[in-house]
């Protein structure tokens, strides 16, 4: 995934954040009420600007995850191969998926401070189970179109697939899940998904162990 797209999502993650959020709220309206508040207190948060990964994947890891759905973002994630896998299998892909996610991602929360986001507005309907939201990044000098798949379960609305210039997430990993599963099994995928969450926690250990040398 090519580092765009990798900051344009780390700033998607960082949207979700502790806002009181009704039910009942429509999309656009729940992800326009929380922009402006979280990337101020973003903005604001001197540990954040100065590189502190720790801080940011604590943000990420402690705010994101009740606002996505991740088991219907893996399930689409390997397509045809879920069903491959046993009960216990899936809760484990869903875990190593959702960890290599929030670790990857909160890498990058750090590099942002002037972009803004415009949300269009939305022409779904409340009774709807899924409804998609779209939406535009700048930084001043390029923009670039964010369209969020979502669906309504009884807390309100979740995420579980985000199009980022009309590259898919879900889609994006897809053929990787297929290539591993064909190369080692249902196994192998959740051997390597854990292992490159692994990884990447502990790049952003080094680096903060680095900085506070």
């Amino acid at each position: 995934m090519n580092s765009l797209m990798n900051l344009v999502l780390a700033l998607v993650l960082i949207l979700f954040g502790p806002s009181v959020w009704s039910a009942d709220m429509a999309p656009d309206e729940m992800l326009r009420h929380t922009t402006e508040e979280i990337l101020t207190l973003v903005k604001q948060d001197k540990d954040l600007q100065s590189g502190d990964k720790q801080k940011a994947y604590a943000l990420v890891e402690t705010h994101i995850v009740p606002r996505f759905d991740f088991v219907r973002m893996t399930r689409l994630a390997l397509g045809k191969n879920w069903n491959k896998a046993t009960p216990e299998q899936q809760t484990l892909i869903v875990d190593a998926f959702q960890n290599l996610l929030v670790r990857t991602y909160s890498s990058a929360i750090t590099r942002f401070n002037k972009q803004t986001i415009t949300y269009k507005p939305w022409t779904g309907k409340t009774e709807d189970a899924t409804t998609s939201v779209q939406s535009v990044v700048s930084d001043g000098s390029r923009t670039v179109p964010i369209d969020y798949a979502m669906t309504h379960v009884e807390s309100g609305w979740k995420i579980y697939d985000i199009k980022v210039d009309g590259i898919s997430l879900v889609t994006n990993y897809r053929s990787d899940f297929n290539d591993r599963i064909n190369a080692a099994g249902v196994d192998g995928l959740i051997k390597d998904l854990q292992e490159k969450a692994k990884m990447a926690s502990q790049s952003a250990d080094a680096k903060s162990l680095k900085k506070g040398q």
